[in-house]
């Protein structure tokens, strides 16, 4: 199928592309293999919360992972968390969202695409009004793609968090209108809240790249029971995520 240029304005195109791609799994986990001997993250669980996301993925039901955002680097620490974490199983059916800046260069966007990357045209760079019917068909094919039997990772704050890395910023209604749409699509799927920390570093700016290696990342119980309206599954989003990360730099 051929792939289109990222653009805002051919999104319908984009995002036909994107219901349907899918990355090699074998150079997927390769990668992420890599990833996980590079970025070496410590990976630890609140109490039960191993087993219960084994049975998760065992049980073949569609999860959607909310991880908080203080690094460009977070993607390549979720992708080496994946491989060290009984969600190895699923590396080549998660799928990640991508601000779309990142699929413009083409080895930037090989990258991306090997690891499951969806784009994202943002409000913050296109403007709220231009962006709303890319957002629409962006969630449609979340959804569908959980319906499909994909998990999904999301970093719901939007941005890099810049001002207290141990407080979660807003979360926005789109993580809850993508689980509403993949419930009405009889996939309703799971919430797992991931919380990562890279230490003590200044507000204001991005950790470095030595805070970066051996992060921490703390996985929260997985939620099977989520509210039926958007805003009440974004409300519940940013609870379990500031657990997370409340989690996460305790046991730092």
């Amino acid at each position: 199928m051929h792939s289109p240029e990222v653009l805002l304005d051919d999104n319908d195109a984009v995002y036909d592309y994107y219901l349907r791609h899918q990355q090699n799994r074998w150079k997927a986990l390769a990668s992420y293999a890599v990833l996980a001997r590079r970025f070496r993250p410590r990976v630890t669980f609140a109490e039960g919360a191993k087993q219960q996301l084994k049975a998760l993925i065992r049980s073949g039901r569609p999860v959607i992972y909310a991880i908080n955002h203080l690094s460009t680097s977070d993607p390549y620490t979720v992708a080496a968390t994946a491989w060290r974490s009984p969600l190895r199983s699923k590396i080549g059916r998660v799928r990640v969202l991508a601000k779309d800046e990142l699929f413009l260069d083409p080895e930037q966007r090989r990258k991306v695409d090997m690891m499951g990357g969806i784009p994202v045209f943002r409000g913050k760079d296109h403007g709220i009004r231009a962006v709303n019917a890319a957002g629409q068909r962006m969630m449609d094919v979340c959804a569908q793609r959980l319906a499909d039997g994909d998990h999904l990772a999301i970093f719901p704050e939007g941005t890099c968090n810049e001002v207290d890395h141990t407080r979660v910023q807003a979360v926005g209604s789109g993580i809850g209108h993508i689980a509403f749409r993949a419930a009405k699509l009889d996939a309703a799927p799971a919430l797992v809240a991931i919380g990562i920390n890279y230490g003590t570093y200044a507000a204001g700016v991005e950790p470095s790249a030595a805070e970066v290696v051996s992060g921490l990342a703390y996985f929260r119980a997985p939620i099977r029971e989520l509210p039926q309206r958007p805003a009440d599954i974004a409300r519940l989003v940013k609870e379990e995520l500031q657990l997370a990360v409340d989690g996460a730099v305790a046991h730092y």
